[in-house]
């Protein structure tokens, strides 16, 4: 499983790290699109692998985007937020792509007053589908955002990171204010705790990134044990909180992993059926027809 570094971000944008922001602790940039693109001389190809960095994006354009297990067709203005937990691959139709991108790293925020936690944070939490087609004041308000951005990596001024983390929060917080509501207040009682600690544990386990990587919760039981509650107590309590049962959430979580592994590794079915913690690659082939209506060797192809 490969995981696009830095480093290797910046190779394939055909540019390189400048001195004064590898010295800074963790790492921040800013981008145009139209920058990116006159200075390569192919269209890029963005590949889809999971990025060790965020990214936030504010584009105009058509494209297709393939987001975990999902692929929708986006068009007009976009504002898209990535996290390095779950890959993703955007393609431009046509020539008429334009806005901005900012990448950063988790460390970059740790200076903040807050001590903010990203993954913590509604816009980044597992299952959510960060894309947002904005109206045009949405989009010139982010805009200005990207631009004073744009500005400031290139200034003299001395506390200008800490602005720069405060642009970043900013953006985030312009992102969560267009989730709907449900996605950004929980209630405190003590089921929506075990339901958010049960989902916090599920996610733990992934991204699946080699073959000896094995999952080590597999069942409705395994879970309860690790979470001191009786099963039939766990699956009464994410059923009045998502609407579904424990193996039902744990099914749906493996399959995503599945799709997303049999894309983008060239690992052979055993291998990702042990990785996933089936003892038969016919279990595995089963399940997996069961959930998709497909077998795993007709959906990689």
């Amino acid at each position: 499983m490969k995981n696009t570094s830095v480093d290797e971000f910046y190779k394939e944008i055909a540019a390189h790290i400048p001195d004064e922001i590898s010295k800074e602790i963790g790492h921040f940039n800013v981008f145009k699109y139209e920058d990116v693109l006159a200075r390569l001389k192919v269209k890029p190809v963005m590949p889809y692998n999971r990025r060790t960095y965020y990214k936030i994006s504010l584009i105009s354009g058509e494209y297709t985007l393939e987001y975990a297990d999902k692929a929708v067709e986006i068009g007009t203005q976009t504002l898209l937020f990535a996290t390095p937990k779950i890959p993703y691959h955007y393609n431009p139709k046509g020539e008429n792509q334009s806005g901005y991108f900012c990448i950063f790293t988790e460390d970059f925020l740790t200076k903040t007053k807050s001590g903010i936690k990203l993954d913590e944070l509604p816009i980044f939490k597992p299952g959510n589908f960060p894309v947002f087609q904005i109206r045009d004041e949405d989009w010139k308000e982010m805009q200005a955002i990207f631009m004073k951005m744009y500005r400031e990596i290139s200034s003299d001024y001395v506390y200008k990171y800490d602005l720069l983390r405060n642009y970043v929060l900013e953006l985030i917080h312009y992102g969560q204010k267009l989730q709907p509501a449900t996605a950004l207040y929980t209630t405190h009682t003590a089921s929506a705790r075990i339901a958010s600690l049960f989902i916090e544990l599920l996610e733990r386990q992934f991204p699946i990134e080699s073959p000896q990587q094995k999952l080590s919760l597999r069942t409705a039981a395994d879970y309860a044990n690790r979470l001191a509650v009786h099963v039939n107590h766990l699956n009464k309590v994410l059923k009045e909180n998502t609407g579904k049962t424990t193996t039902e959430i744990i099914a749906s979580r493996i399959i995503q992993e599945a799709k997303i592994l049999l894309k983008q590794t060239d690992w052979n079915i055993s291998q990702i059926a042990d990785s996933l913690g089936f003892e038969e690659v016919a279990h595995f082939s089963n399940f997996f027809r069961k959930q998709t209506s497909l077998a795993p060797i007709t959906f990689r192809s």
